[in-house]
């Protein structure tokens, strides 16, 4: 047996090397003045952002789940890491918190240097979309444990917030209104079911228009997440914004639930709501019951806010003028029975 080195393993050092050697620049493009090193230590060094009282660290952690298989059947990866980003900063963001910081986590059988491309770039325009920078994250390539031209990804979202301006859903009232934030589609949740649906059961091609669908089936599914940071983040200084969730996996029910207190719930009136078509094409094929649908899927809503009666209307304008398709979807309310969220079809 001749000589073996690391590479004939599977594990090829120097191309990682120069593949993050090439996408240094758009990385460094997500920087801001508190990142205090360069690409390539041992760890990250930043500054405490400025301008906070009594700062609070508030950290997220998520991957995309199973629609990383859309994207390995599909050949497309540079969305993904838009989702990556996306799942943890919208978390951090239901806090009231502003996110500064994010990290990622890439894991491979060899690393292909297209895909490996397309996702770090894709995770640099979720980090400019949120306004946080890319300060660090490791990639790992793990020979025979993963399949050819597939990989695995984590995000870790660092945000602060000042001790008083912490959002929990504490001060939640009676009467106070719930405002809902669109989606951009199936976001990155209940994946699993829209697989077995759409390409086990009937085997669908991803490549294929759909009537009543406005793309490809692989561009529906592969839609990014929205980030909604910056729009968020120009009205929680005007309002006094009681509660926000971020609708992932559960849905509305299972999300809302969380910043509910006690003996009160969430109303909500989804009985003339429009639900988009990617979910009526899902609910269609799979005779999924429409229970079923409001608790695995966001169904065209992505993030919740609660807030003052009085608020309602002004911080719906502010929203729609940062470009999102704000609207009122019902109310908080005294529940007596101890039922956190109710919501009319």
């Amino acid at each position: 047996m001749g000589v073996l080195t690391y590479k004939d393993a599977g594990v090829d050092i120097h191309k990682a090397d120069r593949l993050m050697g090439n996408l240094k620049d758009k990385i460094h493009a997500t920087f801001n003045p508190f990142v205090l090193n360069r690409i390539g230590g041992f760890g990250s060094l930043t500054e405490m952002p400025g301008g906070y009282k009594n700062p609070i660290l508030v950290t997220s952690t998520d991957g995309v789940g199973t629609k990383l298989k859309i994207a390995f059947m599909s050949g497309k990866h540079d969305t993904i890491g838009i989702d990556l980003v996306a799942m943890s900063v919208n978390d951090i963001l239901t806090l009231g918190a502003k996110p500064f910081f994010f990290l990622d986590y890439f894991a491979c059988g060899s690393i292909e240097e297209k895909i490996y491309k397309d996702v770090i770039s894709g995770i640099c325009d979720g980090c400019s979309l949120a306004g946080c920078a890319l300060i660090g994250g490791e990639t790992a390539e793990m020979s025979s444990f993963y399949k050819e031209g597939e990989y695995d990804l984590a995000g870790f979202a660092i945000g602060f917030v000042d001790k008083e301006n912490i959002i929990d859903g504490s001060d939640i009232k009676d009467g106070d209104r719930i405002i809902a934030l669109s989606s951009n589609g199936l976001h990155s949740n209940g994946y699993s079911l829209v697989r077995k649906v759409l390409l086990e059961i009937h085997n669908l091609d991803l490549n294929e228009k759909f009537e009543g669908l406005h793309d490809k089936l692989y561009e529906e599914l592969l839609k990014p997440t929205r980030i909604y940071v910056k729009s968020i983040n120009n009205i929680l200084d005007k309002f006094s914004i009681k509660g926000m969730a971020h609708i992932t996996g559960s849905g509305l029910p299972g999300n809302i639930k969380r910043i509910i207190p006690d003996g009160l719930s969430a109303r909500i009136d989804m009985s003339d709501y429009e639900i988009p078509p990617i979910f009526k094409f899902i609910m269609k094929l799979g005779n999924v019951p429409l229970d079923e649908m409001y608790s695995t899927f966001n169904m065209g809503i992505g993030f919740i806010i609660i807030a003052n009666t009085a608020d309602e209307k002004a911080i719906i304008g502010q929203l729609m003028e940062c470009g999102e398709n704000a609207f009122e979807i019902g109310s908080i309310q005294k529940a007596p029975d101890g039922e956190k969220v109710h919501i009319s079809y």
